[in-house]
């Protein structure tokens, strides 16, 4: 025990911000006045701490072993210094490569991604409409201009999505995983497209339903509660969005997926694939117990690839890549805004959720969420995960088509038509 209270006094020493420690036996270990004050009730959960081990801690704090007191911002920094290593680095052994592809299987059948789905974003709406922008944008912003609000930044990113597609009026849009509608309500009324989007989630399915009836949208818009496993591919579209998504898919479903949307995306048409992408070349979770939180507790089922390996089975199913963006320090920037939206509005999140459940459910969920967002906005930080805008084309073999020869569809080959001109 000796031992580890000397570790312990010995990390404290080192952290970039005041840490105070409440021990088991009640005894307070650190600065009188700490920025962030751990209280554990148990020494497994203070031995983990000692270890680096901050994705036990975090399930430690939602099963109310260790009390937080603090500001996630302060705790985030803790956080991160207390990892032992990088947190990407993973192991490559053939046997667990081969492991991660039959769980992946496993965990992606189509019933069992529904169930998945709901499990996130069927949580509560109200809860989530709390620390999101008003239209419930729940994927990264793009702060084109640093002086952008939350709200003004997503509005921005659904336009630079557009954009990039380069939606005409008329023309059939597909998004798949729409979401609370943002960018399908987005599309159809500032660019004039006929959209479709899908979702698994009831709840979002619901949502929309209704934006769309309130906008007098119908025959315009339409929503789908359906896997995108289940899109006629006879339909086409010209143009095809997949946000935040792709996350969901799994390793082994990869190419299927971008075979799919290759068969439902017109010749000479544009997809763009805007998700999370891994920060390290090898298939794996974050180390450090943080893979293994979240996919206890937020996105049960989730698989971030590579971008590497993500162009590798898009270009496999026949799609060109023309376009990628990096958009990383942006997500870390969205993920704070949320933290700190939904840091201000505890205790009425705490009523929300409970609306839907027994209080110490809510109460789990609640801490669950709070290091989520935080730990997120750390992660994209520190470059251990990215974000990628990919844009794609499926050739229409025309080689005359396109403004130069050989682009055999819509786009440019430049990216001065992605940006609006200066005011």
């Amino acid at each position: 025990m000796d031992a580890l209270l000397r570790k312990i006094e010995s990390q404290l020493a080192g952290l970039p911000v005041p840490v105070a420690i409440q021990l088991p036996a009640g005894k307070r270990v650190g600065p009188p006045a700490a920025a962030v004050t751990l209280s554990f009730k148990d020494w497994s959960s203070l031995a983990r701490m000692a270890a680096g081990q901050i994705g036990r801690m975090a399930e430690d704090f939602v099963e109310s072993r260790v009390q937080l007191e603090g500001r996630m911002r302060d705790l985030m920094a803790v956080a991160a210094r207390l990892l032992p290593g990088s947190p990407v680095d993973s192991d490559t052994s053939w046997w667990t490569q081969m492991l991660r592809r039959a769980r992946s299987a496993a965990f992606h059948s189509q019933h069992k991604d529904a169930q998945q789905i709901q499990f996130h974003y069927d949580v509560c709406d109200d809860f989530y409409a709390l620390w999101l922008d008003p239209r419930r944008v729940y994927s990264c912003a793009y702060y084109r201009d640093m002086a952008m609000s939350l709200a003004q930044a997503q509005e921005a990113k659904l336009d630079h999505i557009c954009r990039k597609l380069m939606l005409q009026p008329g023309e059939k849009f597909l998004d798949i995983g729409a979401g609370w509608g943002g960018l399908l309500m987005w599309a159809a009324e500032h660019y004039g497209v006929n959209a479709t989007g899908i979702t698994l989630s009831k709840n979002q399915h619901v949502h929309v339903q209704r934006l769309i009836e309130e906008k007098g949208l119908q025959g315009r818009v339409r929503m789908q509660l359906h896997d995108y496993r289940e899109m006629d591919e006879a339909e086409g579209f010209d143009k095809i969005a997949s946000v935040g998504m792709f996350e969901h898919v799994g390793q082994v479903n990869m190419p299927g997926y971008f075979g799919k949307v290759f068969r439902l995306l017109k010749p000479g048409g544009l997809v763009m694939n805007h998700g999370i992408t891994a920060g390290s070349v090898h298939p794996g979770q974050l180390g450090a117990g943080m893979g293994e939180f979240i996919e206890k507790y937020i996105f049960p089922g989730g698989e971030l690839l590579h971008i590497s390996h993500v162009l590798k089975d898009m270009a496999t199913a026949g799609l060109e890549m023309v376009d990628a963006e990096n958009l990383r320090p942006h997500y870390a920037r969205t993920l704070w805004a949320w933290s700190d939206a939904l840091e201000e509005r505890l205790d009425e999140a705490q009523r929300v959720l409970e609306t839907t459940g027994n209080v110490e459910d809510a109460a789990k969920v609640l801490r669950a969420y709070r290091l989520y967002l935080a730990g997120c906005a750390m992660t994209f930080e520190q470059g251990w995960i990215g974000l990628h805008q990919i844009l794609a084309t499926r050739p229409d073999g025309q080689l005359q088509a396109g403004s130069l020869r050989g682009a055999q569809s819509p786009y440019p080959f430049n990216r001065e038509y992605m940006y609006p001109p200066a005011p």
